[in-house]
């Protein structure tokens, strides 16, 4: 063997244990797994919206939750009646395999509460200024129990003040019903974003059915403490006040939070609700 071929040869053999020494050390740094122990999957996250709104309301919570590995489906509400959403939203959650983390908003909550009855896929319930009922309540009822909601300045008036009703079928089938566009701001947002932003808000909005509103509530699936239950109390919200809020997480036995926000606390703090979702899918063991 000439020189040149010995330092070839030589060279090769000090490149080759190079990177030997760099795999290994690279092994040996890396998060050692459990043989036989597979990796916990993430729960799926699944995201019932409310009255006038739609699955977009969750967009900044989806990508969070998103980022940080978890399955999210959001999907659409009828927003047509409390038995058939909830049954809608059941029928729904038998095509998700694994264990599910269920959250509400608003009205969403009174959804997600009927839904996820008897299903045991459903590792825990997130109510975000949502409402919780129990059997016979009303999604309205809980609204007026307390003093502070801005849908109405008038208790007695049908509709709320703050609401348009367009009727269904000539008013055979009932109305719907849309936040009047001048009190979206105040009403849904406690006027904490710009007038342009909640102008367009105000447009797209998605109506509710006065039946759903009325309509009452089956056997609640937080109850007896069956399904866990978590809940964030929207301090400045002008749809459900605040102390029906509060009174409705401590009946369920919610871990409870509570941030300065509006109704639509995902738009204005999706960070603090995806932190609230993300502990109650840990806490269950996901």
């Amino acid at each position: 063997m000439n020189r040149r071929s010995l330092s070839f040869t030589v060279g090769t053999a000090a490149a080759a244990g190079l990177i030997a020494a760099a795999f290994f050390a690279q092994s040996a740094t890396a998060t050692p797994v459990s043989a036989g122990v597979p990796a916990v999957a993430k729960p799926t996250v699944v995201l019932v919206h409310g009255a006038w709104a739609d699955s977009s309301s969750w967009k900044g919570v989806v990508s969070r939750l998103q980022n940080d590995g978890y399955p999210v489906v959001a999907p659409a509400v009828p927003l047509r009646g409390l038995a058939s959403d909830a049954g809608y939203l059941s029928d729904y959650l038998k095509t998700i395999k694994g264990p599910i983390v269920l959250v509400g908003h608003s009205y969403g909550g009174s959804v997600i509460t009927q839904a996820a009855a008897g299903n045991p896929q459903v590792d825990a319930l997130v109510y975000v200024a949502a409402f919780a009922p129990d059997k016979g309540e009303t999604a309205n009822g809980l609204a007026t129990k307390f003093p502070g909601s801005h849908l109405s300045d008038d208790p007695n008036a049908v509709p709320p003040t703050a609401l348009n009703a367009v009727p269904l079928d000539n008013g055979a089938q009932g109305v719907d019903l849309y936040i009047k566009p001048d009190k979206f701001r105040d009403v849904f947002l406690s006027n904490r974003v710009g007038a342009a932003r909640a102008a367009e808000l105000a447009a797209t909005q998605r109506p509710v059915t006065g039946q759903a509103l009325n309509e009452p509530a089956g056997t609640p699936a937080w109850q007896g403490g069956t399904i866990p239950s978590w809940y964030l109390v929207a301090g400045d919200d002008h749809v459900i006040p605040p102390a029906a809020e509060r009174f409705m997480a401590k009946r369920a036995g919610a871990h409870t939070v509570e941030v300065d926000a509006p109704h639509d606390v995902m738009l204005t703090n999706p960070g603090t609700v995806t932190g609230l979702i993300k502990k109650a899918a840990q806490t269950t063991g996901h």
